[in-house]
């Protein structure tokens, strides 16, 4: 069993809807993985309206207590379902209230990593549902933050974890995150730099190309005496960051990659490179934040 210290909760949020369950059983299997406690979170939002004019609307307190009826229903579910999955895993559950958001930020603060659904809507859809919640989340969350589409995921074999690397310092929390997932899941490593072709020269083309694997290898460095088990492979494509990361992630258990605000793959936390993978692609995407400690 994992160091007190180091057993902080992999929370995730509860969805309302039971039929979508594939975040929670990615995150139940994570924690009996990393041997961490699993807190389920529901936030009951806050009562909206849906009533014509004419219609009397039912009190603050009916509403409330219909929200928090739900909500008790729905973590009962949800929790019967993780415990039928990983019986051994020390489970929690949380009912909130709040939207879902806000909700996740404040739990991401003692987490080893926030898991969240993701269902594969249309652009209008995901501006007002997926985004509102997963995308503030990774912006203030200090942990990982998982995303995992509910649509069913076939991996390749032999199994692998791809990992997108950019040549900057924040590069490096992925990089060890992406380590550590493909050693917990007997996986190989990609290390996949996207750069885009700007029609130089070919010997410019040329220089461009070993200057990225140069950047490559730096960052990978060092990890494999921690991980002698894990098989790395070093790759550099041309193309789009998000077609190209979208394409690796067809056959991969998992997709990481660093957030930093902006750079690197330009604007990888709130632009369209993060939105297109998140959302675009086709297994669970490990969002992780830099390091706490400068250089670390």
């Amino acid at each position: 069993m994992a160091p007190a210290e180091t057993r902080r909760p992999i929370v995730v949020g509860v969805a309302p809807e039971s039929s979508q369950r594939t975040a929670l059983a990615w995150a139940a299997d994570e924690a009996a993985r990393r041997r961490v406690p699993l807190r389920l979170v529901h936030a009951e939002g806050v009562p909206t309206g849906g009533y014509r004019k004419t219609a009397v609307r039912p009190s603050w307190e009916e509403w409330s207590q219909a929200l928090h009826e739900t909500g008790e229903r729905v973590l009962k579910e949800a929790v019967a379902f993780a415990e039928a999955r990983q019986p051994q895993v020390e489970l929690s559950a949380v009912l909130a209230e709040g939207s879902p958001a806000w909700v996740l930020r404040e739990e991401a603060h003692d987490a080893a990593a926030v898991v969240l659904g993701s269902s594969h809507l249309s652009r209008i859809k995901e501006v007002f549902s997926a985004v509102a919640v997963t995308l503030p989340v990774m912006a203030h969350a200090r942990c990982p933050v998982v995303v995992v589409p509910e649509a069913e995921h076939l991996t390749g074999q032999p199994l692998s974890v791809v990992v997108g690397v950019d040549g900057s310092p924040y590069s490096a929390s992925a990089v060890d995150f992406a380590f550590q997932e493909a050693a917990l899941h007997g996986a190989a490593l990609r290390a996949l730099y996207v750069r885009q072709s700007h029609r130089f020269g070919l010997l410019d083309e040329q220089a461009m190309e070993q200057e990225c694997r140069r950047l490559l290898s730096e960052t990978v460095a060092g990890r494999t005496a921690s991980y002698p088990e894990v098989e790395l492979h070093h790759e550099v494509v041309t193309g789009h960051p998000v077609e190209e990361l979208i394409k690796a992630s067809a056959r991969a258990l998992a997709l990481v990659v660093g957030t930093r605000g902006h750079g690197g793959f330009t604007g990888m936390l709130l632009g369209s490179v993060s939105q297109g993978v998140v959302h675009f692609a086709r297994c669970p995407v490990i969002a992780v934040p830099p390091s706490r400690t400068p250089g670390a």
